[in-house]
């Protein structure tokens, strides 16, 4: 299985700009026979939560059918992040477009403080196989939290995938921590972040991936979009741009 993980520029509040960048993404990942590629937390609109009631996204939105249409054509996986609304409130999601199969989200779960004014929690997981591989997702805040981890890990998790907005002065935490979770757990482990400003900080990019020792094989710039494809069995970096 080839895992790839994004790094975006989003522009904040931009979604069809945002879209036609995921897109030009997407088809590189494809060409590079990627089976699956997965973005940055609220990629679609940038990671801005006090825009994030504007912003809003529905499963059904026709902004959104250019990813099933990408889909489906290149039998790719794609994770995109967007805020959605569920009864309680608007949640930080994430939308997973499959082959010729029904869209999927999973909601993030555990928030920090700093999210609690603007978002409620998500609940469940959702049952994702890549190539009948089960697959681990966390959103941002959740690879903190070890209960998380465990539980989405508990299905036999082949490969885990966290989809992040690491501020400068938050990143390195989140790739030590990420580095522990691929050993602990013996399975390799793959971070999508975003660059540029992002709710008033710089993101730090350094989109990574670890092997399933916790040692980094692949890491990213801290400025430039691009991609960063591993080869789950070998669990070696094949291809990386930007």
């Amino acid at each position: 299985m080839i895992v790839c993980v994004a790094q975006t520029k989003p522009v904040a509040g931009n979604i069809p700009a945002n879209i036609d960048r995921h897109c030009h993404l997407i088809e590189q990942a494809a060409s590079a026979a990627a089976d699956a590629i997965f973005f940055p937390e609220l990629s679609l609109t940038g990671y801005e939560p006090t825009l994030a009631a504007t912003l809003v996204v529905t499963p059904d939105d026709a902004r959104l059918a250019v990813f099933q249409q990408l889909s489906d054509l290149h039998q790719i996986v794609i994770g995109v992040g967007a805020p959605t609304r569920q009864k309680p409130g608007i949640c930080i999601s994430m939308l997973i477009f499959q082959p010729n199969q029904a869209q999927q989200l999973y909601s993030k779960q555990y928030l920090h403080s700093d999210e609690e004014p603007f978002f409620v929690s998500g609940t469940g997981f959702p049952s994702l196989l890549i190539r009948k591989q089960p697959i681990a997702l966390a959103i941002c805040y959740e690879l903190s939290i070890p209960e998380h981890t465990a539980t989405a890990c508990a299905n036999g998790a082949t490969v885990y995938i966290a989809s992040v907005a690491k501020s400068v002065r938050g990143v390195d935490k989140a790739l030590s921590r990420l580095s522990d979770i691929a050993s602990t757990y013996a399975i390799p482990v793959l971070m999508a972040n975003c660059v540029g400003e992002a709710d008033g900080e710089l993101c730090a990019g350094s989109s990574s991936i670890w092997n399933k020792y916790g040692e980094r094989i692949g890491q990213l710039d801290a400025e430039h979009e691009g991609l960063l494809l591993m080869d789950s069995t070998t669990q070696r970096v094949i291809a990386k741009s930007g």
